[in-house]
């Protein structure tokens, strides 16, 4: 999909933090524009407190980049800022410079649909430093929210142990945009339909839905508003139940259920949206089957989510198909992934890569240098280990140790010989050029149900997952502590 023809039609280069702009004027200006450097995009802690992320967003990124230009509208708007004592803001060789910029980055990303772990880069951006520092604010935007909602949308799906999650939540989405993102990210993470019909137009994503508590309002009874609605749609009825009365509502379902079969069709089921789901839906199956229809689905909705779903799977609720919404498309209880891009290398005047190193007093913080990739291990199609590790370092196939970036008692041995092994970043830009082929939608929520699959089921637990092992090669681990210790003694004033 092409976000900036079909949504925006036009430049996105000022979807950027205003710092971005101050930063690249002075790379500009210093004559350090065109200085190469590496950043990694990575997030320091898994979502909703869980065991796992599920990539998402990468479409957009790709779209984006291919698209990344300056237009005249914004060098006028530019061209136009103050700086605080009313001279212009930025030089008009810098306006010049950014009217003639085009993009000339090598990217490399995980795969949309990918299982992945704090630290471990999901995007690695090489070019020009002005390059790499403008794309920072529009990359993380792009990947931080769909992959927030995607990996929402994989815990919810978990918790519904492979019935069907519809997700409804374009009403209570943020903003145009939100919705459109969060029911693609939904999708990905393993949502059956959404609600969103542009959404459907735009993604190819099945859309569904039946009607509201309006569309009963508006007869003088329950049962005509039923009868007129399988009217219009025979083979499409899921009646809404619980308008007035929740049991009436089922006798009355059941009613014209049986008209319908009278006529060669069949209801698909009901949907209850308030009260106790549990008791209303036992009761409601109990009705149904008795009637002859053993087959029609119940579908819940109201304000559900993992929690809820796994709470009404423990009560054997009778529960065939979840509706979800706000919960989903809102990341409800956690609004942001935080995700970050950090200055990992820059090149020296002699052509050679520099690693950079930021250090912190929170480990957490402490950045990991150098042009690195991440690999993954497999045993019997299993994942056992992540690596990540330094491009142009051998590993050795008899054995390597894995150190855990934030606590280095964490150690595991890996043996590369013995296991199936994928690199996760692949190669999506080089040279700015496009070199990857954009897999379908269906594709890449196909990639993300097998990804889930490989990996144990107690690093997916909702509550309390057991952590999967992802670390530093060793002479990564080694460089990076060489490198803290060096930028402490700098701090402390020592030679």
């Amino acid at each position: 999909m092409k976000i900036t023809k079909d949504l925006y039609q036009g430049s996105l280069a000022l979807l950027t933090d205003f710092y971005q702009l101050t930063m690249a004027y002075a790379y500009w200006k210093s004559g350090k524009g065109e200085q190469e450097a590496v950043f990694n995009l990575f997030f320091r802690k898994h979502p909703f407190q869980g065991g796992f992320t599920l990539a998402a967003g990468l479409d957009y990124v790709i779209d984006y980049c291919r698209n990344f230009k300056f237009g005249k509208e914004d060098i006028a708007y530019l061209s136009k800022m103050k700086a605080p004592d009313g001279s212009p803001q930025f030089e008009k060789g810098f306006l010049e410079y950014l009217d003639q910029l085009k993009f000339t980055c090598d990217i490399d990303a995980v795969e949309e649909g990918t299982v992945v772990f704090p630290n471990a880069p999901m995007i690695r951006v090489k070019g020009p430093l002005i390059q790499c520092q403008l794309l920072e604010t529009p990359l993380l935007n792009l990947f931080n929210f769909q992959t927030l909602i995607a990996t929402k949308a994989a815990r919810i799906n978990l918790a519904a142990k492979g019935e069907p999650v519809l997700e409804f939540g374009l009403r209570r989405a943020q903003g145009i945009d939100g919705a459109l993102a969060a029911s693609r990210a939904a999708y990905i993470g393993g949502c059956t339909s959404t609600s969103n019909v542009m959404a459907g137009k735009l993604f190819g994503i099945p859309v569904s839905g039946t009607h509201a508590h309006s569309w009963i309002m508006s007869f003088e009874s329950e049962l005509e508003a039923f009868e007129s609605y399988a009217d219009a749609f025979p083979d499409q009825c899921v009646f809404l139940v619980d308008t007035y009365d929740t049991i009436n509502g089922v006798k009355n379902a059941i009613k014209v259920g049986e008209i319908l079969r009278s006529k060669g069709k069949e209801m698909i089921g009901i949907r209850i949206d308030s009260g106790d789901l549990a008791y209303y839906s036992n009761q409601a199956r109990e009705m149904l089957d008795e009637a002859g229809f053993p087959n029609a689905k119940i579908v819940a909705s109201n304000d559900l989510d993992e929690h809820i779903i796994s709470s009404l799977k423990g009560q054997e609720a009778s529960i065939n198909v979840w509706g979800v919404g706000t919960k989903l498309v809102t990341a409800y209880d956690q609004p942001a992934l935080g995700a970050v891009y950090k200055l990992s290398a820059v090149k020296n005047e002699e052509g050679e890569w520099q690693p950079k190193i930021k250090i912190s007093q929170q480990s957490l913080k402490i950045n990991i240098p150098g042009i690195h990739n991440v690999k993954r291990y497999f045993s019997n199609g299993k994942a056992v280990s992540d690596m990540i590790y330094l491009e142009d370092q051998e590993i050795n196939p008899r054995g390597t140790v894995i150190i855990d970036p934030i606590d280095a008692t964490r150690r595991k041995r890996i043996m590369p010989a013995f296991y199936q092994e994928e690199q996760l970043l692949k190669p999506i830009f080089k040279n700015g050029k496009l070199v990857y082929k954009t897999p379908k939608i269906q594709a890449i929520r196909e990639r993300a149900q097998a990804q889930l699959a490989s990996f144990d089921k107690t690093h997916k637990r909702l509550v309390n997952p057991h952590l999967y092992p992802v670390g530093l090669e060793e002479n990564l681990h080694h460089m990076r502590m060489e490198l803290v210790l060096k930028a402490k003694k700098l701090e402390n004033g020592e030679d």
